[in-house]
Formats: structure tokens, C-alpha cells, sequence
């Protein structure tokens, strides 16, 4: 049996296998992605994003199970830091939702960041689409969780949860801009600690700078490892996902998603057949060192390595 019927058929093994063939960048998977592309856009797309120690992959085992008392089937994508020897991914977030991996209405994958500064690995957005015709109901993408530069987990998730926690330092580590503004829902873990209702109060006189804002996004306390305040928050999930259905920001948020996706691809396609046409970086590593000599300018070089784009893309 082929892998696109078995995924139709809700095979886990299949989709896994079509997740490591996108992953290695196998052209066939990219011809089963196009194929099967018309049955994906059902799942609902929650991102789960904070900085390192905020508890994020607790958080994610508590509302996997909160779902899954509600009967909805959920896949979790753990973006993991990448091993700078092997290329995987080193933390292993399955390890901490072992008891997950033995329920059939869920399925876990760990992928390595692969170096991306975005938080998120460059083929997460094709494993979301594979769990989305799969026929996952929910699919949680939790990231890296390196700070600010993470604001890349907008362009592939319907709904943003931003993970804080207490006694991560000065006041403005909760509330870089950058950040604060891709949160669709807070939480504040660890709320039993000190300073948690502290570090509340200043994500929501953070979030009253912004006036113009339509959605007020809600600021929860939880302990996730008790599971107090997990039920809440999932609630108000489930409100932000119906301000973007009846408000119409639903379809307008995955127009802008599947922009930026289209443009990124396009970013990548070029990079590549660029390095291709340059002898597989050959040129760039002669030209590299003539840079670093002071012999040729980087600019006139750029320019040069552009100009053999007519040939390129004929």
C-alpha cells in the first residue's frame, strides 16, 4: 500500500515516514505534499512559544490531555534544539510526554531547529501539513524556545500561546516588544512562585499600550506540573479560536501565512540554485577569501553571483 492511502487511512507510521523524507528533503515527498495538499486545512494550529524554562513542554502534555478529554484527536510537532554533531534534535521533549505516545488519539514528533533563528525548524510548516491531512483536530507546534527571535511561529500557527514564568530576571525580559506581540493567550506558569502575579500584572499593562488591538488576549495563571488553570486555559484557546472564525481574521491570518510560506520557499529555491550554479560553493568559498584579503568587496561580488540569475532561472 502506498505512503499517500495510508495517510488517508490514518496510518502513524506513514505519516512519520513522510515527515522524515521532508526532513531529508526528498523530492518524492514534495510530489506526495502536492498531491495531497487539497485535503489539508481542517486542523486548528496552536503555537506554544516562551523563553527556555517557562515549562512549555509540561504546558503542552497537560492541554494534550485536556483536549483529549474533549474527544479531539491532537498531534505535537517539539521543535527541539539541533545537535551541532549529529543534526538531531538533542532535548527530546517526548521524554517528557512519554504517556502520550501510548494513546492512539495522539501523535509526537521531534524535530531538530536545524540552526533556524526563527524557533521553529524550516520543515515544520510541510510536517503541520502532513498531520493536517492526516486528520489531526488540533496540531500544537511547540518551539525552541530561544526569545525573541521566535516571532516566526506566527506565520505558521492559527493561534499563538506565549509561555512565561516568574524569576527570569529584570522586569523587561516578560516584555520584550517583539514577543509580546505575537501572543494571541498568555500564561503565567509556575504561578505558585514568587512574583507570578507580578509578572501578570506586567504582560497586562504591557498589552493596555496597545489600544488599537480588537482581541484583548487573555493573561492565565497555571501550574502546570499540579494542572491548575489548564482547563481555563484552554478555554480561552478555544475563545480566540472563535474571534478569528466570526471576526474573518481566521481566513485573513492563513492568507498571510501561506504569503509568507510561498516567499520563504522562494527564498530558499533561488539560495539554492544559486550555490548549485556556483559549484556547489566552490565560487563563494574563492570569493570569500579574496573578501576576507581585502581584495574584492563583498558588494561587487553580490553583484556579480545576482548577475547570473538571467541564466538561472531560464
Amino acid at each position: 500500500m502506498d505512503i499517500e492511502k495510508r495517510i488517508l487511512e490514518k496510518d502513524k507510521r506513514a505519516a512519520a515516514r513522510l515527515i522524515t523524507l521532508i526532513e531529508n528533503k526528498d523530492p518524492e515527498a514534495l510530489e506526495i505534499l502536492k498531491r495531497l495538499y487539497s485535503k489539508s486545512g481542517n486542523a486548528y494550529i496552536v503555537g506554544i512559544t516562551g523563553p527556555p524554562g517557562a515549562g512549555k513542554s509540561t504546558l503542552t502534555d497537560k492541554l494534550v490531555k485536556a483536549l483529549r478529554k474533549q474527544g479531539k484527536t491532537v498531534a505535537i510537532i517539539a521543535v527541539d534544539p539541533t545537535s551541532p554533531f549529529t543534526g538531531g534534535a538533542i532535548l527530546g521533549d517526548r521524554v517528557r510526554m512519554n504517556d502520550l505516545n501510548l494513546d492512539p488519539g495522539v501523535f509526537i514528533r521531534s524535530m531538530g531547529a536545524r540552526g533556524h533563528l526563527g524557533g521553529i525548524s524550516e520543515a515544520t510548516s510541510a510536517a503541520v501539513k502532513v498531520l493536517d491531512i492526516y486528520g489531526s483536530d488540533y496540531i500544537l507546534v511547540e518551539t525552541v524556545g530561544v526569545g525573541q527571535s521566535e516571532i516566526d511561529i506566527v506565520k505558521n500557527c492559527d493561534t499563538t500561546l506565549m509561555v512565561m514564568v516568574p524569576g527570569l530576571g529584570d522586569d523587561i525580559q516578560a516584555i520584550k516588544a517583539g514577543v509580546m506581540e505575537i501572543g494571541d493567550v498568555f500564561a503565567v506558569n509556575k504561578s505558585d512562585r514568587d512574583g507570578a502575579k507580578r509578572t501578570a500584572r506586567e504582560i497586562d499593562m504591557m498589552l493596555d499600550f496597545n489600544k488599537n488591538a480588537e482581541w484583548r488576549a487573555p493573561v492565565k495563571m497555571v501550574i502546570a506540573v499540579e494542572n491548575q488553570g489548564i482547563e481555563e486555559l484552554l478555554e480561552a484557546i478555544h475563545e480566540h479560536k472563535a474571534y478569528m472564525v466570526t471576526s474573518g481574521k481566521f481566513e485573513k491570518r492563513r492568507t498571510e501565512n501561506a504569503k509568507s510560506e510561498v516567499v520563504g520557499l522562494v527564498k530558499e529555491r533561488v539560495e539554492k540554485a544559486i550555490l548549485d550554479k556556483s559549484n556547489k560553493e566552490e565560487l563563494l568559498d574563492f570569493y570569500s577569501e579574496k573578501i576576507a584579503k581585502r581584495l574584492v568587496d563583498p558588494y561587487s561580488v553580490v553583484e556579480e553571483i545576482l548577475g547570473k540569475m538571467d541564466v538561472l532561472l531560464k
